[in-house]
């Protein structure tokens, strides 16, 4: 998902495919706790980002979102959490 940012300039639209991609994963096996893991990606890292932004930590060039990041990053932190929650299970039952 990070390949396409530089070849997509408009937000809304790679917000729609991150949404897309996103639904997919979920739709081809919804485990449980998902959306729990989702909420967190959306809402709680969005708010990390922006207290890293307040406090000059990072730098958006892309600020669609609060004015201050793009759109599309809590999508990319949900794909992210749900993934790393996958594997984390993986590892667990291979153990």
């Amino acid at each position: 998902m990070i390949v396409l940012i530089p070849f997509i300039k408009n937000d809304i639209s790679l917000t729609g495919i991150y949404i897309v991609l996103i639904a997919g994963f979920l739709i081809a096996k919804n485990e449980k706790a998902d959306i729990l893991f989702l909420l967190v990606g959306l809402f709680g890292l969005m708010g990390g980002e922006y207290l890293f932004i307040s406090m000059g930590v990072e730098t958006f060039s892309r600020k669609t979102l609060l004015g201050v990041m793009p759109l599309w990053l809590p999508f990319l932190w949900v794909f992210i959490f749900l993934s790393m929650k996958r594997v984390f299970w993986l590892v667990i039952k291979k153990s």
